[in-house]
């Protein structure tokens, strides 16, 4: 009799916990499933590894005007998955990146336009950039001491010398080059042939141009 009690018991028990373990199972499954690829998510919260210039969250930059009002890298989340992963590559090798821009609310790029009304260096608002879409970003690299890496140009530098194919540079910086342009096509990214810093995710492309914003802490 007793025999029969502790077996049912030790069922019950396995049954509660087999319940239990499921019902955690399904938690996370569907915590995972919230957040879709294409929901904005700060890069901070998903890795520590990156290192961050936020250029326009001040007055160093071509605009010589502040237009965030604070510095944060938002980005869709299938832009910081590729991101991490081309990151990871780069830490491989001893280097890793860091972020002089990411994603930009629509009303940020108005606010451009309305400084820089020019084509050439800002995209036009009525149709908006990759970065409105949180698909872009504007990167470079630094070593283990965090200095950055020689690419011929500062950051928003608008002339021939910061094009890919401009050939006038030293080795050192057509090499530097390469392998950001290396790691980044292999992480599914697009360069941009007149900017060496700037690249587009393939998969966010066709996303819709977006106005959400963060909040200052």
């Amino acid at each position: 009799m007793i025999s029969i009690i502790k077996n049912s018991l030790l069922v019950l028990f396995l049954a509660v916990f087999v319940s239990c373990k499921a019902q955690n199972v399904s938690v996370i499954a569907t915590k995972e499933r919230i957040v879709a690829d294409t929901t904005f998510v700060n890069l901070k919260d998903y890795s520590s590894d990156f290192v961050y210039d936020m250029k326009y969250a001040t007055e160093d930059n071509f605009l010589k005007a502040k237009v965030y009002d604070c510095a944060e890298c938002y980005l869709r989340l299938k832009t910081v998955k590729a991101l991490i992963s081309a990151n990871q590559k780069f830490i491989k090798k001893g280097y890793r990146i860091k972020l002089f821009d990411c994603y930009r609310p629509l009303d940020i790029q108005k606010k451009m336009w309305t400084i820089v009304p020019n084509p050439e260096y800002v995209a036009n608002p009525a149709k908006g950039s990759i970065h409105n879409r949180g698909g872009a970003v504007d990167i470079t690299l630094v070593d283990s001491n965090g200095k950055e890496l020689d690419m011929g140009t500062k950051f928003d530098f608008f002339g021939p010398e910061a094009s890919h194919y401009y050939v006038g540079v030293s080795e050192e910086v057509k090499e530097n080059r390469k392998l950001l342009k290396r790691v980044m096509l292999k992480k599914n990214f697009i360069s941009f042939d007149s900017e060496w810093w700037h690249y587009n995710l393939k998969a966010a492309l066709t996303d819709k141009v977006a106005n959400e914003k963060w909040k200052c802490k």
